[in-house]
Formats: structure tokens, C-alpha cells, sequence
């Protein structure tokens, strides 16, 4: 398993895969942002709208590949206001169902990290599902509960749940 940073023009290369990557993530029930089923255009969309913001700086992707295909991602999101540039937002880890099990939701995690601190990020927050698979894995990792907001997103069903926020401090 190969994991590499993607960049605009390597995102657009890899665009059919990511595409394929968040509808299986969504069809398994993450939520991630969308509904179910979701719409392959829609997601080839949405994956193509990232490339300017990977142009600007103010997105960073990794790629897990296997096999010749993309079966994993995680990024972060820069602030983009004077008095935050020290935080930025994990999102998008993801995990396609044929590769679980192998360590690569840890392995994608702990690359994003590590750019973080190459960054000069010292603080990471995300959100995530309260009850998801994803919480142990952030708990397992050491980040650090902050709360949990009721009703706060949309399942991939269309039922409103509660979402866990986390962070971690970095580099110290």
C-alpha cells in the first residue's frame, strides 16, 4: 500500500477513483458529508471542486493506493483567517470497505499528522459520528474529546445525529 500527497493535477488524475472511493464510503453508511445513495456525478463533482483549493494551499490530500486503484484518503484544511493559521481540520479520512482491516484508517491518520507538524500546525480538531467506527480510532490515536453536539449532521439515511468534536496539539 502506497500512500502519496496528491496535488491539483493529481487529484484530477485520480478523480474516477476518489469518486469511487466516497460513494462506497457513503454507501457503507459514513457520515461524511453526503447522502445516500450518492451520485456518482455528484461525487466526481465534488472531488473536482477540491483542485482549487489544493492550488491555493488551503487543502492537503493523501492518497492510499492498492492494486492500482485509490482505496483510502485523509486531508487537512487550513484556516484561512489571520488568527487561526496555526489549527487546521482533519476531514475526509476514509477507507474503502475491501481494504479495511489493514491499519490503513491509522496509517492515513498519523501521515496527516505528521504533515501537520511539518506544516507549523500545532493544533488539529475534526468532527466525526458519535458512536462511529471512527471514534475509536481517533481515541485509540490520542485525540482528545471535546464534546458531542446533538442533531448536529444528516446520516447518510437522512437521520439527524449527534457528532463527537476532537482535537489533538501537535508538535510539543
Amino acid at each position: 500500500m502506497i500512500v502519496t500527497r496528491l496535488y491539483e493535477a493529481q487529484l484530477l488524475d485520480r478523480v474516477d477513483d476518489l469518486a469511487d472511493l466516497l460513494v462506497d464510503t457513503v454507501a457503507d453508511g459514513a457520515s461524511v458529508g453526503f447522502l445516500a445513495p450518492l451520485d456518482r456525478t455528484a461525487a466526481l463533482a465534488w472531488w473536482t471542486e477540491r483542485a482549487a483549493a489544493l492550488g491555493v494551499g488551503r487543502l492537503a490530500v493523501w492518497a492510499a493506493h492498492m492494486d492500482g486503484r485509490t482505496v483510502g484518503t485523509v486531508a487537512l484544511a487550513f484556516a484561512d483567517k489571520p488568527n487561526s493559521g496555526h489549527r487546521a481540520e482533519l476531514v475526509k479520512l476514509m477507507v474503502h470497505r475491501q481494504a479495511r482491516g489493514q491499519g490503513l484508517g491509522r496509517r492515513l491518520l498519523r501521515t496527516a499528522e505528521e504533515a501537520a507538524v511539518g506544516a507549523g500546525v500545532t493544533l488539529l480538531h475534526l468532527d466525526t459520528e458519535t458512536g462511529s467506527r471512527a471514534e475509536r480510532l481517533y481515541d485509540a490515536a490520542g485525540w482528545t474529546r471535546a464534546g458531542v453536539i446533538p442533531d448536529y449532521a444528516a446520516s447518510p439515511a437522512g437521520e439527524l445525529r449527534p457528532t463527537t468534536i476532537y482535537f489533538k496539539r501537535m508538535g510539543g
